[in-house]
């Protein structure tokens, strides 16, 4: 059987997989001590927001727009208001550099993501994601037939992505060792239906599913899948193969770090039926990556704007002046505020912290039904490529029945010459808990425990690598992204998140209901299309 998710589906992210989180809680095994930090998230500087005790401004700047958020969505409504000519306006991010999720690292080995690190091939539908991808040379033209030409370095290279099961390597990640007949069935049935939903259209004439989701057909019998988890919608279907379970919560934890039994049908569905993007050069279900993953894309976002932005500083009020708005923000570094009056501002952070930070007598932020996925990702530095049984190294390497989810290879992409040395990219969507509890949790942990969690569980799978890892750095994601729960896509409250109330703007891919690059770049370009409008500039 030679199944694999590129048959069916477009790309998912990509995580490392090993065996049994209680027994990696329990006991680690005795890997060499190596060194390693927890270079972020900045969460003890963020909490500070809860206390809201903050040293009154000491001077105060001018500008047109403040943009408060340095992620995707505050980078491209930056690079949108530049693009457009207005250069008047300043990017205000916590953390040490840009990118939010799709943050990177480098050491002398190779480049590595911090989180988000591939991009599907586009729908139609995401214009704005296209048209950066154009200018940034991702997509370097079309065929006859309008399908786009994608940059031959940036599209995955062979091998894509291969499963670990009974001590040896499968092609592919959906299991086919020990499938029997049964089970088989249900694949196609499965696989056929999500393959027919792809390019089929509602009433209204959009697609039923579609990215940016709020492109998506309105029709309402399939708006309701929103009102049952992806587990209940299995079941009411007549899917009972354990491994097809497996596989789809796999994807749920892998996309939206949630559980099949906790992401709302309307997601699951969406994750395999939306991602319907074609290429004149590549087969559909290929992606679009690089060693840093989504870190390049930020990266170029940044690159004409990079004097704008301002890192290391924690804002804490946006204030509505009626015709003109004051951001106040505080420096850990220097422990003095700054305020920054404006016309304009583009609130370009998760919704959780917007509703702290945005003062306004004629509009409410509140921040009930949104929750978080905590993770944690490691990047782990080893003078010897990983080896194993059957498939040779891919791209993505997933272990299954594992609580942690794989590890992509950064080098991968380096074709030309075969590396030496690698960096894996290790995933952990915090689904163990809830999300308040796996935060605490993860914040309890010192440097050491998360190193010997993570070496413990790479040796499981690979014992030749003892010995080989040089170091293993870690970054902690109490809020890495918003979780599609049942019922919440569309339900009131990301419904009314989506009202904008000028001259406060927001931005986020909170706001879609689900964390994608394109859905975070749809939404800060429409916020700084929204700024232009209102300060009357074409």
């Amino acid at each position: 059987m030679t199944l694999t998710r590129r048959n069916f589906i477009i790309g998912s992210a990509a995580t490392l997989c090993v065996a049994g989180l209680v027994e990696a809680l329990g006991h680690f095994g005795q890997p060499k001590a190596v060194p390693g930090t927890i270079p972020g998230a900045s969460s003890a500087v963020g909490h500070k927001l809860r206390a809201q005790s903050f040293p009154a401004p000491s001077r105060e700047v001018e500008c047109e727009v403040a943009i408060v958020g340095g992620g995707i969505a505050g980078l491209a409504a930056g690079y949108h208001l530049h693009r457009a000519g207005l250069r008047d306006f300043r990017i205000l991010e916590l953390e040490q550099q840009p990118g939010g999720n799709s943050m990177s690292g480098r050491n002398e080995v190779s480049a590595y993501p911090w989180g988000a690190h591939y991009v599907p091939l586009l729908t139609e539908e995401a214009t704005e994601a296209r048209r950066l991808f154009e200018e940034f040379g991702v997509i370097t033209g079309y065929d006859e037939a309008g399908r786009p030409r994608y940059n031959e370095y940036y599209l995955c290279a062979d091998p894509h992505e291969r499963l670990y099961r009974y001590g040896r390597w499968q092609d592919g990640l959906i299991p086919a060792l020990g499938v029997g007949a049964e089970e088989e069935a249900q694949y196609k049935r499965f696989f056929a239906f999500m393959e027919s939903l792809k390019n089929r259209k509602g009433r209204d004439g959009k697609r039923l599913f579609a990215i940016p989701l709020d492109e998506s057909s309105q029709d309402r019998e399939w708006l309701a899948l929103d009102n049952l988890t992806m587990t209940e919608w299995m079941s009411r279907e007549g899917y009972s193969s354990p491994n097809l379970h497996w596989y789809v919560n796999y994807c749920c934890r892998d996309d939206f770090g949630t559980t099949s039994a906790e992401t709302s049908a309307w997601a699951g569905v969406h994750y395999f039926a939306s991602r319907n993007g074609v290429a004149a050069n590549a087969d559909a279900g290929n992606v679009i990556t690089w060693p840093e993953g989504n870190g390049w894309l930020s990266g170029k976002l940044a690159e004409p704007i990079g004097d704008k932005i301002t890192t290391g500083a924690l804002v804490y009020a946006v204030t509505d002046q009626g015709d003109r708005v004051t951001v106040d923000y505080w420096e850990p570094k220097s422990q003095r505020s700054t305020r920054v009056n404006c016309r304009a501002v583009v609130v370009a952070t998760p919704h959780f912290v917007a509703s702290r930070i945005i003062r306004s007598k004629t509009w409410s932020f509140p921040a009930e039904g949104f929750s978080y996925a905590p993770w944690a990702v490691a990047n782990i530095t080893l003078s010897k490529l990983p080896a194993g049984k059957g498939a040779p190294l891919s791209w993505d390497n997933v272990a299954m029945n594992s609580k942690l989810l794989g590890y992509v290879v950064a080098t991968h992409q380096l074709t030309e010459m075969k590396p030496l040395k690698t960096v894996l990219t290790c995933y952990w969507p915090l689904t163990h808990r809830t999300p308040a509890e796996a935060r605490a949790e993860a914040l309890r942990r010192s440097p050491e425990e998360w190193r010997r969690i993570f070496l413990d569980e790479l040796l499981k799978l690979h014992p030749e690598l003892d010995g080989q890892v040089e170091r293993v750095d870690t970054w902690l994601w109490g809020h890495a992204m918003i979780r599609p729960a049942r019922g919440f896509l569309w339900g009131e409250a990301r419904k009314a998140a989506r009202e904008q109330c000028p001259p406060i703007f927001t931005a986020h891919s909170d706001l879609s209901g689900i964390s994608l690059f394109e859905e975070a770049c749809t939404h800060g370009v429409r916020a700084a299309q929204n700024v232009l409008a209102h300060l009357g500039i074409a």
